[in-house]
């Protein structure tokens, strides 16, 4: 069996003039092909992934003359590797992801190969994602275009322990792309009559130029709506324009547009959210806030008259003379003052006259 060019041949005692080979893979899924030599070649279109193994069949019609083999891949088991999984973004970018066996060795290095159609060549990864230990465990790739095609990916393995097995998986590119956003989100609203005309464009794709390919998405949200509430459910059309009817300008809105395939070769998962627009005056916050300052200040003027007042008046009481209490038993009143003046006793002066007398 040459798994690469998926040829199947066999030796035989006579010469036949015809066989009849089948090939079977684990889901039962089969093909026949009648050949005249002992040499088979089954169409890659199949698209059976070998890692697996698959059955065949080897037959001589019209005889009894059959034999049945089964192919199954080299190395260790548990060696190949595990989820494996890609994704394309940016239209023309694509991540390759996959974790190492769970029974690889420790020195077991992985590489990636893989055909974008069967007309393409096999070529390998030319950027490696590695762990900390230095092993290949993803690729990434650029300029990737999209053919009708299934693209064929193969991870082999080297080690120095055991042989490794492969893992190899056919994947159809459009299924696994992430769409970028819808481009040039516009929205006029107008208010006689009250509502908003949203328009777009579909988004950026490397294989798909039919606008009417898409469907989109459409959330529109109020943003003075606390987030505890229930939100409105997306809305979802074909066209490229959605006229938005529960307009109200007194209220803010925000606007975000995704995108998906629809009956074409694009992929049916929705795609990345456009950026939030807002639209709409909203409340009227200006009357609030005027109100609020003036009332603040009011009340501010208030317990500033109020706090100084009461400083005041404090130091006043502090400042004044403190009243001594009178001693009763020593003390003299006014009226005892005055008495013992008045009744004072008068001092008399006698006068006394000498003569003197010259003697001769």
């Amino acid at each position: 069996m040459n798994w690469r060019k998926m040829e199947l041949s066999w030796e035989s005692s006579k010469n036949f003039s015809k066989y009849k080979c089948t090939i079977m893979d684990r889901d039962m899924k089969s093909i026949q092909k009648e050949v005249n030599s002992p040499l088979c070649r089954f169409p890659v279109e199949l698209y059976i992934p070998l890692h697996k193994g698959v059955f065949f069949i080897i037959e001589v019609p019209n005889t009894n003359i059959s034999e049945n083999c089964t192919f199954i891949p080299g190395g260790m088991n548990g060696s190949a590797i595990e989820n494996f999984s890609c994704v394309i973004y940016n239209v023309s970018l694509m991540n390759c992801t996959w974790q190492a066996g769970k029974d690889a060795p420790g020195d077991t290095q992985y590489f990636l190969y893989w055909q974008n159609s069967s007309y393409d060549d096999a070529r390998e990864c030319e950027l490696y994602i590695t762990d900390e230990n230095g092993r290949n465990t993803g690729c990434r790739f650029q300029n990737v275009k999209m053919e009708t095609e299934k693209a064929y990916f193969l991870v082999n393995g080297s080690s120095k322990v055991s042989p490794i097995r492969f893992y190899d998986e056919y994947i159809e590119l459009y299924k696994i792309e992430i769409l970028t956003p819808p481009l040039n989100v516009t929205v006029n609203c107008t208010r006689d009559p009250a509502g908003c005309i949203m328009t777009w464009q579909p988004p950026l794709t490397s294989h798909v130029g039919n606008v009417n390919c898409f469907q989109y998405e459409i959330s529109i949200q109020n943003k003075d709506e606390p987030k505890e509430e229930k939100k409105d459910p997306p809305v979802r059309v074909r066209n490229h324009r959605y006229e938005f009817q529960n307009y109200n300008e007194k209220k803010k809105y925000i606007l975000k547009i995704r995108a998906r395939g629809k009956n074409c070769l694009i992929s049916s998962n929705w795609g990345e959210w456009s950026e939030p627009i807002e639209f709409g005056r909203g409340k009227d916050y200006f009357i609030f806030v005027t109100l609020f300052l003036i009332a603040f200040g009011t009340i501010s003027v208030t317990l500033l008259q109020y706090c100084l007042f009461k400083r005041y008046c404090s130091f006043r009481s502090i400042s004044s003379p403190i009243p001594q209490p009178r001693d009763k038993l020593n003390a003299s009143t006014d009226e005892d003052i005055q008495t013992e003046y008045v009744n004072l006793p008068k001092k008399s002066c006698t006068e006394d006259i000498t003569m003197v007398e010259e003697m001769t």
